[in-house]
């Protein structure tokens, strides 16, 4: 089975358009010959973005990272972050022409099934087609348990409410997507409708639904939720995630 685009048609609504446009420009004019393509995902490339709610995702693609200085490119997001308070967040991930090609079942999933081209061609274009299978599963998860114990380590530092708030919102959406892939081969397709994926979660995964129905209400709301609570429910997700997974590559190593 092979994993179709998540969107398959831009629609910028109004709002956004001039914000996206800007965007482009800045980053091409402070990143001069330095870009190869610039890419976006989420509620704004899919015309379903809540005006002083929904944040802003970008991918740029260029052939050497390190060309890429984030002290610039945070200027450019606070710049615009004033300028237009219709976008709550602007997040921006940097990856090489090589990481999309060379790793398919990551940067490549990444670019040819999350996201859409917004200036430049589409490298994502060049990436084969992604078939759903164990393998693919696996793959995608490489950087999860970094990624996890990250979250984890950012949320038991912090400090500042609206930080904790934020990341709760955005561990609870990691985990759900992790647990999500677990599932890839019953569903045939990525969902980037949270509450579709917690429902696949829920008809699929022998994990215990109230686990699952926690985090999907820290997601929705994630204000006055306990912090040593959250990262109990967390840690023992993980642990069902990560014994699936290995679960999975056990598997596939007998049969093959």
């Amino acid at each position: 089975m092979i994993l179709e685009k998540v969107i398959s048609r831009i629609v910028i609504q109004s709002e956004y358009k001039d914000f996206v446009d800007k965007y482009i420009d800045n980053i091409l004019t402070e990143f001069k010959g330095k870009i190869h393509s610039i890419y976006m995902c989420g509620s704004i490339p899919k015309g379903t973005a809540k005006p002083f709610k929904s944040d802003a995702d970008f991918t740029i693609v260029c052939v050497n990272p390190k060309d890429i200085d984030y002290e610039r490119l945070s200027n450019i997001k606070d710049r615009l972050l004033e300028e237009y308070p219709v976008v709550t967040k602007i997040d921006t991930i940097i990856c090489s022409i090589d990481d999309v090609l060379s790793k398919p079942n990551e940067w490549g999933f990444w670019v040819k099934i999350i996201c859409v081209c917004i200036y430049g061609d589409d490298v994502g274009e060049k990436v084969p087609p992604i078939i759903i299978s164990p393998e693919f599963i696996l793959d995608l998860n490489t950087e999860t348990k970094k990624e996890v114990d990250r979250r984890h380590r950012l949320l038991s530092n912090a400090s500042d409410n609206t930080m904790k708030t934020r990341l709760i919102k955005g561990y609870s959406k990691r985990l759900i997507r992790a647990l999500y892939s677990l599932v890839l081969e019953d569903t045939g397709v990525w969902q980037d409708d949270i509450i579709k994926m917690k429902n696949a979660i829920l008809n699929y995964c022998e994990i215990d639904s109230a686990l699952v129905d926690y985090l999907y209400a820290c997601y929705v709301d994630s204000n006055n939720v306990l912090v040593e609570e959250f990262l109990g429910i967390a840690d023992e997700v993980y642990s069902y995630f990560e014994k699936a997974l290995n679960a999975m590559a056990a598997s596939r190593t007998s049969s093959g």
